[in-house]
């Protein structure tokens, strides 16, 4: 056998024992008669001895030619050490080495493999197998396996079936773009990869399964950010017979218990939210409720002066920052630069500094007097020593951007503890949204969301009004999960396609089989998908999915380890009938 035991079993009670490890050479020391070596494997790390008295020359002078990342055999006594370390298990012993032997010699890395390692972002994604064997990342990963078996468990417990849908689907209009599969046996054909299970867990429904789950891969053809990958998991889920109210209880639950067996922290109430509240409070649909800096909408108390800005925007709204009249001026300076950023696109903003006697001081004394700026203060809920800041403008922008504020003042604030946790229902979401480019509503979820009961016929008149049966589950401000209540039965289903500007043929054409599906009776029903990747970052106190992803996707959308997507040779292009012109 290649080893006895792993190299974070050993402890003072194995002292006297002899033992076969492997691993990998941490890093060594060589005093020229006496020489120490860590050795290295997932499980921890043993310091090994070789020592001239006491360890066979050949062994001896083989641990001299021993590098950084060498695999290596050993055999030998555990012994007493002599300097002890308290940082790691194994700290009290070391291993006497009799015997060695050399599995595989390895060039020097081009990064150091330790918890603080000096390779950049770049460079350990190209040799990501290496910094997988940094403890940062190994970690990361066997936390999401920790993860994914409590959800498993969970709902498997509950009653939940684990069933596999295909991965080799058929393209469709709504959503983002498809990743498409040529098929080479239907020339001019394509399959796409899901963006998700959505239709074949509704008719798993159908089919009488009436609790489903998979943790299943999806993939989007989308722009990326640090939270964004092409691929990415999701927690899939349906129930048969449920409404919106048996939902939310069934992951609650789930969320309650991840939390608690994972992080330690019971959490019993999980507060519910409107879309619109949300909005209106927050100026996002997933807000952050670990901290306060709620919206205070200023239009009543603002628009009555000469402030022609303020007069002239459909919306002033502000928020009260803790601590920030002690802000110096530049320090004010610097907070309108940021949000005049691209990236939050204000043209500007107003301050009032809260003063500690209980005065006022403003970038537009010249327009308010004291009493308005009172006003403002209990709009925004401000104390002394607060800072108000206000934004002003057109309402879909300028909630986003103090929303954007609100954010960065309190990650500036340390506002947003990465061991706390503040789980949010949003409901009620608009059941459609207009878009501009194509001059039509699309389905802000999707088409098989069924609206809130009794508002089916508002489509006809005022479809921008609409509510959907929809919820978001939501935790220190991401969105984690996302459901609804679906629409069950051919003529609703029929409607919804006919609103969303779907000619009959074209629903026929992609979703046929669907609607012949519900004319066989099909059960009302319900779901939600949670972000396996945002989960696990988030419960790990991080934000960032990348580093709890194996082998993840830079920004680009690239591999940059095994240098993909790459082109294919031409006789694999004739094979598909494809023709590639640059």
């Amino acid at each position: 056998m290649y080893r006895t035991h792993d190299n974070g079993a050993l402890r003072a009670n194995n002292i006297g024992e002899t033992v076969t490890l492997a691993g990998w050479v941490q890093k060594s020391r060589d005093k020229g008669f006496m020489i120490w070596i860590d050795l290295r494997d997932r499980y921890g790390i043993t310091q090994l001895i070789f020592d001239e008295e006491r360890t066979p020359d050949e062994v001896m002078k083989l641990a001299k030619t021993l590098g950084r990342e060498f695999v290596i055999q050993v055999t030998g006594k555990i012994i007493e050490r002599e300097s002890k370390n308290a940082n790691i298990p194994t700290g009290d012993v070391e291993i006497l080495v009799e015997e060695l032997k050399v599995l595989n010699a390895a060039k020097v890395p081009p990064f150091t493999i330790e918890d603080k390692t000096d390779g950049g972002e770049d460079l350990r994604m190209k040799y990501r197998y290496l910094d997988i064997r940094r403890n940062a990342v190994k970690e990361k990963l066997i936390f999401r396996h920790k993860v994914t078996i409590a959800v498993r468990n969970y709902l498997s417990e509950k009653g939940f079936i684990e069933v596999e849908t295909p991965y080799l689907i058929k393209s469709t209009p709504e959503g983002a773009r498809d990743f498409v599969v040529p098929s080479r046996m239907n020339e001019g054909q394509f399959y796409a990869l899901p963006q998700s299970p959505q239709t074949f867990k509704q008719l798993l429904m159908v089919g009488g399964m009436d609790k489903y789950f998979q943790i299943v891969k999806c993939f989007r053809d989308e722009d990326l950010r640090a939270d964004r990958q092409p691929e990415f998991t999701q927690i899939d889920c349906e129930m048969a017979f449920v409404e919106q109210e048996d939902i939310l209880n069934a992951f609650e639950g789930l969320t309650k218990h991840l939390l608690k067996e994972i992080n330690g922290v019971e959490i019993e109430q999980f507060p519910r939210m409107t879309y619109d509240d949300a909005m209106r409070k927050y100026g996002n649909d997933k807000p952050d409720i670990r901290f306060g800096m709620e919206f205070g909408e200023l239009n009543d108390v603002a628009q009555h002066k000469d402030f022609k800005i303020f007069n002239d925007a459909e919306l002033v709204v502000g928020i009260a920052v803790p601590g920030g009249a002690s802000y110096s001026r530049k320090e004010i300076d610097a907070l309108v630069d940021w949000v005049k950023r691209p990236q939050v696109g204000a043209l500007g903003m107003v301050y009032v500094k809260y003063n500690a006697d209980g005065s006022y001081k403003s970038s537009v004394d010249k327009f308010y007097d004291q009493e308005d700026l009172a006003q403002w203060a209990e709009k925004t809920e401000a104390k002394p020593g607060d800072l108000i800041c206000v934004l002003s403008g057109d309402s879909r922008k300028t909630r986003p951007q103090l929303s954007a504020l609100r954010m960065e003042m309190a990650t500036r604030l340390e506002l947003r503890k990465a061991d706390e946790f503040a789980p949010l229902w949003v409901t009620d979401f608009p059941l459609l949204e207009w878009d501009e480019d194509t001059n039509r509503y699309h389905a802000m979820h999707h088409p098989f969301t069924s609206p809130k009961p009794g508002q089916m016929e508002l489509l006809k008149t005022d479809p921008g009004a609409v509510k959907a049966n929809a919820y978001d589950l939501v935790l220190n401000g991401n969105e984690i999960g996302g459901g609804s209540i679906r629409i069950h039965d051919r003529e609703t289903q029929a409607k919804m396609f006919d609103y969303l500007g779907f000619t009959e043929e074209e629903a026929k054409a992609q979703f046929g089989f669907l609607m012949d599906a519900f004319t066989y009776g099909a059960p009302p029903h319900g779901g939600i998908a949670f972000g396996l990747d945002r989960l696990v970052a988030i419960l790990g106190g991080q934000e960032t999915i990348r580093d709890f992803i194996a082998f993840p996707k830079n920004n680009a959308g690239r591999d940059v380890m095994i240098d993909a997507p790459a082109k294919i040779d031409d006789a694999q292009l004739k094979e598909l009938n494809l023709k590639v012109t640059v």
